[in-house]
């Protein structure tokens, strides 16, 4: 049953901008699911749902999950990225001293399409974007790698 309701939450946020759980859980019930608003939230928490800006409204958004990912890179990521900002269509990502390379080397390996380019300096990054609901998305895709494993 679960793994029906996830495709079908899946289905659904591709097909509609679903902009919060009782729009989501509505949209279940209607398919024939009987959902609870804590049942939508872990299944947002397990699919790695997230929320990104979108004619100037938030709608959920999947991530590609970080298994698909180079470990290597995964690793890089989350040991030397410090922090992560985002300035339109810019991120700014500051790394420990001496790794914004190494870094910038990982994300272009992770071959992410949000990215335009990167400029890596000692210990920072700018990654242009194609908009600015891109940047967002890949922000949120960087935080997700970075917490990876976390218990």
């Amino acid at each position: 049953m679960k793994k029906g309701r996830h495709e079908a939450i899946l289905e659904l946020i591709r097909q509609h901008d679903i902009e919060n759980q009782n729009e989501l859980a509505y949209k279940l019930t209607e398919l024939g699911y009987s959902v609870t608003q804590a049942t939508v939230s872990r299944d947002i928490q397990k699919l790695n749902l997230i929320k990104i800006k979108s004619n100037g409204k938030f709608k959920y958004a999947v991530v590609e999950s970080a298994s698909n990912y180079s470990e290597k890179y995964i690793r890089i990521i989350k040991e030397t990225i410090t922090h992560v900002d985002v300035a339109k269509n810019i991120l700014v990502i500051k790394t420990q001293s001496g790794m914004a390379m190494a870094t910038a080397a990982a994300l272009d390996g992770l071959n992410f399409d949000e990215i335009v380019g990167s400029l890596a300096g000692d210990d920072a990054i700018f990654i242009a974007t194609r908009s600015d609901d891109s940047a967002m998305l890949l922000m949120n895709k960087i935080d997700v790698l970075m917490r990876k494993d976390e218990k």
